[in-house]
């Protein structure tokens, strides 16, 4: 599903997305870690698969939206 950089820690690597509904929901450093990026921006389109298939299922990957 797709959604928005909310928030990045370049510290701790993890932060947020939000969901085209508005939803926020926050991502841990091994999500971050899974999709091979080295940083993130607020504002960017971005994929997130999470464990159980729902947007509000803990997230396992972050990658870019790409065309």
């Amino acid at each position: 599903m797709q959604a928005t950089a909310y928030t990045f820690d370049t510290d701790t690597r993890s932060g947020s997305v939000l969901l085209d509904d508005g939803t926020p929901v926050d991502f841990g450093p091994d999500a971050f870690a899974a999709g091979g990026l080295l940083l993130l921006r607020p504002g960017q389109r971005v994929r997130i698969e999470t464990a159980d298939g729902t947007p509000a299922g803990p997230i396992t990957l972050v990658t870019l939206q790409t065309l």
